[in-house]
């Protein structure tokens, strides 16, 4: 097969959750024998035409000048390549910035399928207008797409409700963490299983600034890294407002894996504050380095953690486990997310899925089902 993957900043991931997803995806397909292209943007640090044999196209992007205007530039022009092109799939991740121009993607020579992500629209850190507009583009991206992507039960069920429509849940991957290198603590100044950590990108919805309220309040002054790019107006307003908390420590954003990995697997709890997404990739990636998990009280995080996570609706409840709980007592939590990762998130599995699900639309291409008469209700 000939695929496309459209929706992110490009590979390999220095950015977030769908980079990394398309890096681990894109290269389990070439590895398969599928031709695989990934659009990135021109100001990509990787600059090259090809990487681990996956294609790369460069489109320009003006997000550096433009601000948020230039990812819909972006989108446009990556989809105006595409109908260059003869692929047989279209892999779209996400729809923010990209439905708009749906109606360009060249659906009468390829199958486009989108991953429709979380519920963007719901996000705080936009305005009302802004919630309206995504929860328009949430509709184009059903209507100008032929099948559609839940990486969540929660969003498979949220689209069945709204829209009455069907979507092929697959979740994102993750790999079992072996690897480790304690001598990694020594650059951080840590001490096994001596710090609290959370990684995540520094917005609103995922609940940092309420993580951080029980870490202040909490009796321990356990180190706490905040991982994750803060060099933004959400992360320069929680840096003033910790700033007299010395064991609050902002590392900033860290995409090596390794170091990542160890630094989970060596501390002490783990927070997990998403709220509005699907499947976090960063979550897998945790319950996969053998972390005590604490994570906000919602259907998407319990879902995937069941019994074996702390949960948090409000900074009181971080507080108490900050001062209650320690790894070295929950041996089981840590063996069973392990095990969740081997039987129903390994890579190898979420390619494979992805492969049925590509195998399994093209058979029926000739015969698509209509699409509902949707109607926009926003």
């Amino acid at each position: 097969m000939k695929i496309a993957i459209l929706g992110t900043r490009g590979i390999p991931n220095c950015y977030g959750g769908f980079e990394q997803f398309a890096e681990y995806l894109s290269e389990g397909l070439v590895n398969r024998g599928h031709l695989v292209t990934v659009y990135n943007s021109h100001s990509h640090p990787y600059q090259q035409s090809e990487w681990h044999k996956v294609r790369i196209v460069h489109c320009y992007d003006p997000e550096d000048k433009f601000g948020t205007i230039g990812q819909f530039i972006y989108d446009f022009n990556c989809i105006r390549h595409t109908r260059t092109q003869d692929y047989d799939i279209i892999l779209q991740l996400g729809y923010t910035s990209s439905t708009i121009w749906g109606w360009l993607l060249p659906r009468k020579t390829s199958i486009v399928t989108t991953n429709m992500d979380g519920l963007e629209w719901s996000r705080s850190k936009y305005s009302k207008p802004v919630q309206k507009f995504l929860q328009f583009a949430e509709y184009l991206g059903i209507k100008f797409s032929d099948y559609l992507i839940s990486d969540s039960i929660g969003i498979k069920e949220y689209l069945k409700k709204k829209y009455k429509i069907d979507s092929t849940y697959i979740p994102y991957g993750a790999f079992v963490f072996e690897d480790t290198n304690i001598s990694i603590l020594s650059k951080y100044n840590l001490e096994t299983f001596g710090y609290d950590m959370l990684i995540a990108r520094l917005e609103p919805e995922n609940n940092i600034e309420m993580i951080l309220e029980g870490v202040k309040n909490a009796d321990t002054q356990r180190p706490f890294l905040v991982i994750g790019k803060h060099e933004s107006n959400f992360g320069t307003y929680l840096k003033n407002k910790f700033r007299n908390n010395k064991n609050i420590h902002f590392l900033g954003g860290i995409y090596d894996i390794n170091i990542l990995n160890n630094l989970r697997f060596y501390s002490n709890l783990y927070f997990h504050g998403h709220s509005v997404g699907g499947t976090n990739p960063s979550l897998l990636e945790a319950m996969a380095s053998h972390t005590l998990i604490c994570a906000h009280n919602n259907i998407f995080n319990s879902s995937i953690l069941g019994e074996d996570a702390f949960y948090f609706s409000t900074s009181y409840d971080i507080r108490d486990v900050i001062n209650t709980k320690q790894k070295v007592d929950y041996s089981e939590y840590l063996a069973s997310n392990c095990d969740k990762i081997k039987e129903y998130y390994s890579w190898d599995t979420i390619i494979a899925q992805y492969l049925h699900h590509f195998n399994s639309i093209l058979k029926t291409s000739s015969s698509r089902v209509a699409k509902p008469n949707l109607a926009i209700d926003l």
